[in-house]
């Protein structure tokens, strides 16, 4: 099954730096990895052309204009340049476990998409890692919140990762599903312009089409460095938009993929 690992970011180059070196250690690597960039400047760019003259990665840099925060535009910008049959979605902070690409691999099946967690690492052991290049993280490391969402145990996350439909605790920086169901959406909705509630329609359409949420526990473990959060504003209209789609019967979202 050929995958495509997309990653989305806008303007935090060291960070991308540092999972860009975390995909190179995978286990088993994706079969292209595409950088979803929300306008950043030339910065991303340069580091992008650096890393890729000395990685064997097949590296593809999917860009927009800054023209504020549109993050399913971005995302639908790079689904269009993709191949794989299986996508994975991270976000360009988020430092992966060697076996990040095989775990999701394993769990996949047809009809389902996967949701999966992140550990979180806070501002001093962020800076220290970017400051050092320093990535390699366990359970013993200092500054982890979450502790136990960095447990890796094969055979329960096999037991535990059955399929149902709720809602809650949907991370789009942990995400994957076959391309013929994304697509068959039409992608993620890009009236969605400002911070919040773009992964969660996506996956009301999802679950309207008929495929099922499978939570991967005990694997697929991602770090996800520190940032500040902005309060914004846009996130009355996008609850707006939200709401139309548990209103709706329709599945297929009008200004999405098709709509580049």
């Amino acid at each position: 099954m050929k995958t495509s690992l997309i990653i989305t970011t806008y303007n935090r180059p060291d960070a991308l730096y540092l999972v860009l070196k975390s995909i190179e250690i995978q286990t088993v690597l994706p079969d292209e990895v595409i950088i979803a960039d929300d306008g950043s400047d030339n910065k991303t760019k340069d580091t992008i052309k650096k890393f890729s003259k000395s990685s064997n990665l097949n590296l593809i840099h999917s860009w927009q204009p800054d023209e504020g925060f549109r993050l399913a535009r971005s995302r639908n910008n790079a689904l269009s340049v993709s191949t794989g049959d299986y996508i994975i979605i991270i976000d360009g902070d988020t430092i992966l476990d060697k076996n990040f690409i095989y775990d999701h691999i394993v769990t996949s099946r047809p009809d389902c998409f996967i949701s999966g967690s992140r550990v979180l690492l806070d501002e001093h052991a962020t800076k220290k890692i970017i400051d050092t290049q320093h990535f390699e993280i366990n359970l013993s490391s200092k500054g982890l919140k979450n502790k136990s969402k960095a447990l890796r145990f094969p055979i329960l996350r096999n037991l535990l990762s059955f399929s149902h439909n709720r809602i809650k605790g949907i991370r789009g920086c942990n995400m994957s599903f076959y391309r013929k169901d994304c697509f068959e959406i039409n992608g993620f909705n890009n009236d969605f312009e400002g911070w919040g509630r773009e992964d969660t329609e996506f996956i009301v359409r999802m679950f309207k089409k008929g495929v099922k949420r499978k939570n991967l526990k005990f694997g697929g473990i991602q770090y996800h460095l520190w940032h500040g959060i902005e309060v914004d504003k846009s996130l009355k209209r996008n609850d707006e938009i939200l709401k139309k789609t548990y209103e709706s019967n329709n599945f297929f979202c009008q200004n999405g993929l098709s709509n580049l």
